[in-house]
């Protein structure tokens, strides 16, 4: 049966999209040497909510190896760099139905090219793009670019199929030929098509940081202290089932080290799930670009492009 999304739903995935489009357009000039991290976060989440959406998740503001997941915490200290690149990973929702798009900022010109792959692969894969495609088409054309520059594809990271209020909605587009992507693109549905590429093994690997995390599931739930519901509840009507960070818990009006010891004893219970800091394996420098592509009655829309 052919999926067909309404109107009203395509326009929300629509304005998400232009209002993703112009935070990371804006965003680009604010990465400097030295400009705070946290700075860097809250901006785009700020803007986000000024253009008349609500932020995905948190912005991601990955450094150098970091690949994905890293978002500041409260009072974060750290500084853009004086070397490296910089990826920023911006999320957008109206109404749950999300954009999703990522831009990697060269520090220094000897990036350049690593940037450049991972922009041509995003090029190259939205071309292809078309209800019916096998995802691991995708891949290869991911792979081969990455190769034509002399690096590799992140093969443990990639693209996503997107649903209201669901970032990852079960399906990957993967970032190499994967013969086990035999799935096919299909009509009615919303994909994030995000290559990463590296001068590393072309692998992540999860560290002990985290700094992101998500209600695995809206429920009723007995035995939570007066701290833990509090924490709950918020998240649960404020984000549903979207990421979230510390930072995002601030008006609950409780100390860090209380708000801390909730949300590890909400993951305790498996309550919340955790999204810990991805780092390229061998520490390889890691460049990522996304866009997020629409199919509708036959018709492929970057709702990510201005």
């Amino acid at each position: 049966m052919l999926l067909v999304l309404t109107d009203e739903e395509v326009e929300f995935y629509r304005r998400a999209g232009r209002i993703a489009a112009q935070v990371r357009s804006e965003v680009i000039g604010m990465v400097k040497p030295g400009v705070k991290i946290i700075d860097i976060c809250e901006f785009v989440e700020r803007r986000i909510v000024e253009l008349g959406g609500k932020p995905a998740f948190p912005c991601n503001v990955s450094v150098n190896e970091i690949a994905a997941h890293y978002t500041s915490y409260p009072e974060d200290p750290s500084t853009v760099p004086d070397d490296g690149i910089v990826k920023v990973d911006i999320g957008v929702h109206i109404n749950g139905y999300i954009a999703d798009t990522a831009v990697s900022i060269p520090l220094s010109p000897k990036y350049e090219d690593l940037v450049h792959a991972a922009e041509e692969a995003l090029e190259r894969a939205i071309e292809i793009v078309r209800p019916g495609v096998r995802a691991l088409e995708i891949g290869a054309v991911i792979e081969s670019t990455a190769k034509k520059y002399g690096l590799k594809p992140i093969k443990n990271l990639g693209g996503h199929s997107l649903a209201p209020y669901t970032i990852h909605a079960g399906e990957s587009i993967p970032n190499h030929k994967d013969p086990l992507s035999i799935w096919r693109l299909r009509d009615g549905a919303a994909y994030a098509i995000e290559p990463f590429i590296t001068s590393g093994a072309g692998l992540v690997e999860e560290v002990d940081l985290v700094t992101i995390y998500a209600l695995r599931k809206i429920s009723k739930v007995k035995g939570l202290t007066q701290s833990e519901q509090r924490v709950f509840r918020y998240v649960a009507s404020e984000f549903r089932t979207l990421p979230f960070c510390l930072r995002w818990l601030n008006n609950l009006g409780m100390s860090r080290e209380e708000l801390e010891n909730s949300v590890r004893r909400l993951v305790g219970r498996g309550l919340l799930r955790r999204y810990p800091v991805l780092v390229e394996v061998r520490r390889g420098i890691v460049a990522q670009a996304e866009d997020t592509i629409l199919i509708n009655r036959g018709e492929v829309l970057v709702i990510t492009r201005a």
